[in-house]
C-alpha cells in the first residue's frame, strides 16, 4: 500500500500533465498485453512442424499434412495449409496460394507494435510539457507572491514539474522496452514463417508424385 500511496500522492502533485501521461501509459500497456498474447499463440516449434509435415508428405498422405496444420491454427500453419490445398496444381499456383495467405497473415504479426514507439514519444513529450508549465507556474507565482509564501509556492511548482518529468520518462521506458521486445518477437515469427514456407514448397514440389489426391 505504501508504494500505491506514494504514486497516488505524486500523481496528485503532478498537476494536469499527469493525465495525458496516464492515458498514454494505459494504451501502451494494453497494446503490450494484446501483442504478447497474440505472438505467444502465433509461435510454433518450426522444427517439430516440419518433421510432422515431412513424415506425412513423404508417406503420400497430404490429407494428414493438412490436418496437422488445421489442428494447430497459427499464421504459419494457415499459410502452409493454403499451399498444401493446391498440391496437385502447378508449382506457381502452390507458391501463389501461399503468397496470398502470407499477405493476409503477416500484417497481423506486425500489427500495432509500431504504435508503442509513437506512444513512448507522446508520453515523454507530455511529461516535458507538464514540466515546462509547472516551472512557468512556479516562477510566475513567486513573482506575484509576497513574504514567506514564495518558498512554498516555488517548491510546489518545482514538485509538479519534476513529477511530470519522472512519470513521463517512466511511461516512455515501458513503451520502448515493450516495443523492442515485441518487435524482436514479431521479426522471429516472420522469419520462421518465411523459412518454413520455402521448405514446404520444396517438399511439395519434390514429392508431388507420391502425394495422394484428397478424398
Amino acid at each position: 500500500m505504501g508504494i500505491v500511496t506514494t504514486i497516488s500522492t505524486a500523481f496528485d502533485k503532478g498537476g494536469w500533465g499527469m493525465w495525458p501521461i496516464l492515458i498514454g501509459l494505459m494504451f501502451t500497456v494494453g497494446i503490450i498485453v494484446e501483442r504478447s498474447v497474440y505472438l505467444f499463440k502465433a509461435s510454433v516449434d518450426k522444427d517439430k512442424l516440419l518433421a510432422l509435415l515431412k513424415s506425412q508428405v513423404m508417406s503420400g498422405n497430404v490429407q494428414g499434412a493438412i490436418k496437422v496444420c488445421s489442428g494447430n491454427p497459427t499464421p504459419m500453419t494457415r499459410i502452409v495449409q493454403a499451399g498444401l490445398m493446391k498440391f496437385n496444381k502447378s508449382d506457381d499456383e502452390v507458391q501463389a496460394a501461399m503468397d496470398e495467405a502470407a499477405l493476409r497473415e503477416l500484417p497481423k504479426v506486425n500489427a500495432r507494435t509500431p504504435y508503442l514507439a509513437m506512444l513512448a514519444n507522446f508520453v515523454v513529450m507530455a511529461g516535458l510539457l507538464g514540466t515546462i508549465t509547472g516551472m512557468i507556474k512556479a516562477f510566475g507565482s513567486v513573482g506575484s507572491e509576497e513574504g514567506g509564501n514564495k518558498a512554498t509556492v516555488l517548491a510546489e511548482g518545482i514538485s509538479e514539474a519534476l513529477n511530470c518529468t519522472a512519470f513521463g520518462i517512466g511511461a516512455s521506458l515501458v513503451g520502448l522496452l515493450g516495443f523492442a521486445l515485441l518487435q524482436g518477437k514479431a521479426t522471429k515469427v516472420s522469419d520462421d514463417i518465411n523459412e518454413v514456407t520455402v521448405q514446404v514448397v520444396n517438399l511439395v514440389v519434390n514429392h508431388r508424385s507420391q502425394m495422394q489426391p484428397q478424398g
